[in-house]
């Protein structure tokens, strides 16, 4: 399989004044094209910090990354970008949906950036919103859903731009546990049919339902496990 994401001795650190904090140290680690798996580690462990590199939101201090083959630290900032929009779905732990917009709109953001017209940028969002079983909520608003729909519309809105890598942050930190099953129900499909997931969590049980995890500790990977 192919490699989607590389971390070659990858570090990250931060300023406060003159004082250098370290986030990452020397990370080494793959994600193959197809994989499912889990970064766990506790508050403050570096792993948010490890999503924000791999979804090209920040970059290294040292050492290389490659998203699908690229280093990403050799991209300008409209690369950078170009890159998050072609190959990285984000979903968000408080799902970032646009309070004014329906579900499909909110959907619709990521073509409107990339140029669709408007009556193929409203095809594939609803095509997206079927995917994750909400084609009766298409005009709904975010306050008009449960948790569970919010997050499903910040999955079809990750999904419609067909990335190569779905990258969740806390996908159920700010759910319930019945609705927080069902989302991880949906990456276990979406990985089934071919779409490479990463996810971020402290949640061991979480964790456990990824084909691989990783666990990083004081901004050190502490081991792999199948």
């Amino acid at each position: 399989m192919k490699k989607i994401v590389e971390c070659r001795d990858v570090s990250k650190s931060y300023f406060q004044g003159k004082m250098e904090v370290p986030a990452l140290k020397h990370i080494n680690f793959t994600v193959k094209e197809g994989d499912y798996t889990a970064i766990i580690g506790p508050s403050g462990s570096g792993k948010s910090t490890l999503m924000n590199l791999i979804g090209c939101l920040d970059k290294a201090t040292s050492g290389s990354l490659l998203i699908d083959g690229r280093a990403v630290e050799s991209l300008s900032e409209n690369e950078l970008a170009d890159l998050r929009l072609e190959k990285i779905g984000f979903v968000f732990q408080n799902f970032q949906l646009l309070p004014g917009q329906t579900a499909l709109e909110n959907v619709e953001l990521p073509l409107t950036y990339a140029n669709i017209p408007r009556k193929r940028r409203r095809e594939l969002a609803a095509e997206a919103l079927g995917r994750v079983a909400l084609s009766d909520r298409l005009d709904f608003y975010p306050n008009q859903l449960s948790g569970g729909q919010k997050q499903r519309v910040a999955i079809a809105r990750a999904l419609v731009n067909n990335p190569r890598i779905l990258l969740a942050d806390e996908p159920t930190g700010a759910l319930d546990s019945r609705s927080g099953s069902q989302v991880m129900d949906l990456f276990e499909e979406l990985n089934r049919e071919g779409v490479t997931v990463l996810v971020i969590t402290h949640d061991a049980g979480i964790a456990r339902r990824a084909k691989n995890r990783v666990e990083i500790r004081d901004g050190e990977i502490g081991y792999f496990s199948d």
